[in-house]
């Protein structure tokens, strides 16, 4: 089976109770709310990956403030004509701020749309798991930047 690793940096903006998301539309039209970041280009810092994603996808400048964690997760699951991969997809989590810029949504990318989403709402909304990761490393700030995987008794 062909192997693809995917690694990307996404930001985690909470400001006065709410958390700025983008949504992401699939190539077959499904839509769902993750966080603004993406996939890194060859060669560049994973920092500047993430303040160039959040500056595409949601038109605001960011100031990465901290890196929360790595999370990895992996599937098997066709992709281009039906070929099944083994995909790794390596998520670079930094919490940021605004520092400028003003609220729009991208033009003609993989998001249609930019929004501020309170905390209390997220869980209601039709979301990407990476959100979850995201959270739970920005409110348990584990000092390994890793969340053990949940324990059976």
């Amino acid at each position: 089976m062909r192997e693809q690793l995917r690694v990307a940096a996404y930001a985690v903006c909470v400001r006065d109770g709410q958390l700025l998301l983008a949504r992401w539309v699939s190539r077959d039209g499904e839509k769902k709310w993750t966080l603004p970041g993406g996939g890194m280009d060859h060669g560049e810092d994973p920092y500047d990956t993430v303040i160039r994603e959040v500056a595409e996808e949601t038109g605001y400048d960011v100031e990465p403030t901290a890196l929360l964690g790595i999370e990895s997760a992996r599937r098997d699951h066709p992709r281009r004509l039906g070929i099944p991969v083994d995909f790794q997809a390596l998520r670079i989590l930094y919490e940021a701020r605004i520092t400028g810029g003003h609220l729009r949504h991208e033009l003609n990318g993989s998001t249609d749309m930019a929004a501020w989403h309170p905390l209390t709402d997220i869980p209601t909304l039709t979301r990407a798991d990476v959100i979850d990761t995201a959270l739970t490393l920005h409110n348990s700030r584990p000092p390994t930047g890793h969340i053990p995987p949940p324990t059976t008794p």
